[in-house]
C-alpha cells in the first residue's frame, strides 16, 4: 500500500490547485513587479538586463548560489542562440527553475510506498513557531484519509503547549497519541510511541521533538539518542528525519536547514506558511542548495492546505498569469 495513495486520484485536484495559486499570490506579485521592472524598455536580453535579474532573484530570497547557477544557465542559453528578446525571459526562467528543482527533487512522492516500513516512521524537527506541529497534524489527517493508521509522539516535552497541542491535533484528526509529563525523557516517548505502533499494527508513527535551536553539539546529541532509542524496537527508524521550516523567514530559514543539517540526516523538507509571505523563492534555493527535496508545502490554514510538493504545479503556478 502507499502511504499517499489519495494523491492518486489525480495528478493535481483543482482544489489543490487553487490552493497553491491563492497561496503563492503574494510572491508572485512581488517577484513580478520586480521583473517588468527589468525588461521596461529592453527588448533583448543583454548584460544590463541580467545584473537586474540577478537583483530580482537574489531579493526575492532565492539566495546568492541559486541566483548565480540561474543566471549562468540563462547566459549560456543566450549566448548559444545569440538574439534573445525580452518577451522570451519569463520562459527561459521558468524552464531553467523546473530543470533545478528537477535535479533537486528526484524523487515522485506521489508514488510512495513503504514497502516493508510498517510501521513507517517520521521524526520531525525544527525550531519553535514554524508550524511543525500544526504540519504534524494536517500530515496525520492525510495520512488517514488514505487509509493508514497512524499514531503520534509527543517527544517534545520541554514545553507543556506542546505536548497538549499533538493531544488537540489527534483529537481533531481522530488518531492515537503517546505522551508523558512534562519534562519526561523524549527518547522514552519516541520508545512507547514505536511500541505502541508495532502492537496496534499502525501503519505509520510520527514523532515530534524539541523545537529549540540550542548548540549543534546538544542537538546532534539529543537527536541520536531518540533515534538510537527508536532502532531498539525498529531496526533502521526513523525512516525519514522531516525537517520544518517557515517560508515567510526567508534567508533565516536556509540558517535553519544549515544547522539541522549539520546536526543529523534530514532527509525530507516541509515548508510552511507560503500563503502569508512574499519569500516563496526560498523553496527554489533551499532545495538548490542543501540537496534534500522538498517533500511538503503549506499554502494555508485550512486541514487540506498541506500539499505534497509538485515542482512542475509549484513552478507553472508562479509563472501563471
Amino acid at each position: 500500500m502507499g502511504l499517499f495513495d489519495f494523491f492518486k486520484k489525480k495528478e493535481s485536484t483543482q482544489q489543490e490547485q487553487q490552493a497553491l495559486d491563492t497561496g503563492l499570490e503574494k510572491t508572485k506579485d512581488n517577484f513580478f513587479s520586480k521583473l517588468t521592472k527589468v525588461v521596461a524598455g529592453k527588448s533583448t536580453v543583454d548584460d544590463d538586463v541580467l545584473d537586474d535579474l540577478e537583483e530580482v532573484l537574489v531579493t526575492s530570497d532565492v539566495g546568492v548560489t541559486t541566483t548565480l547557477k540561474i543566471i549562468e544557465r540563462i547566459q549560456a542559453r543566450v549566448a548559444r542562440d545569440k538574439y534573445v528578446g525580452t518577451g522570451e525571459l519569463n520562459g527561459l526562467l521558468k524552464d531553467e527553475i523546473q530543470k533545478l528543482l528537477a535535479e533537486n527533487n528526484s524523487n515522485d512522492f506521489r508514488n510512495f510506498e513503504y514497502g516493508n516500513h510498517k510501521p513507517y516512521v517520521i521524526m520531525v524537527v525544527g525550531v519553535n513557531g514554524v508550524g511543525k506541529t500544526t504540519t504534524i497534524g494536517k500530515l496525520a489527517h492525510k495520512l488517514k484519509q488514505a487509509g493508514n493508521q497512524v499514531v503520534l509522539g509527543a517527544a517534545d516535552t520541554f514545553r507543556a503547549a506542546a505536548v497538549d497541542q499533538i493531544k488537540l491535533w489527534g483529537e481533531r484528526v481522530g488518531v492515537k497519541v503517546v505522551a508523558q509529563a512534562m519534562g519526561s525523557d523524549p527518547a522514552s516517548v519516541a520508545y512507547d510511541t514505536l511500541r505502541s505502533a508495532v502492537a496496534n499494527g499502525d501503519d505509520v508513527a510520527i514523532i515530534d521533538t524539541a523545537g529549540r535551536l540550542h548548540n549543534k553539539v546538544g542537538l546532534m546529541n539529543e537527536l541520536t539518542k531518540i533515534k538510537n532509542v527508536m532502532q531498539k524496537v525498529i531496526p533502521g527508524a526513523p525512516h525519514e528525519i522531516l525537517l520544518v521550516l517557515d517560508a515567510s523567514t526567508g534567508q533565516n530559514a536556509i540558517e535553519q536547514c544549515k544547522q539541522f543539517t549539520e546536526a543529523t540526516n534530514v532527509n525530507a523538507l516541509a515548508l510552511t506558511k507560503l500563503d502569508g509571505t512574499a519569500k516563496g523563492g526560498v523553496v527554489i534555493g533551499i532545495s538548490d542548495q542543501f540537496k534534500i527535496p522538498v517533500k511538503y508545502i503549506g499554502v494555508g490554514e485550512g486541514m487540506d492546505h498541506l500539499q505534497l510538493f509538485d515542482r512542475q504545479a509549484f513552478v507553472d503556478s508562479l509563472f501563471k498569469g
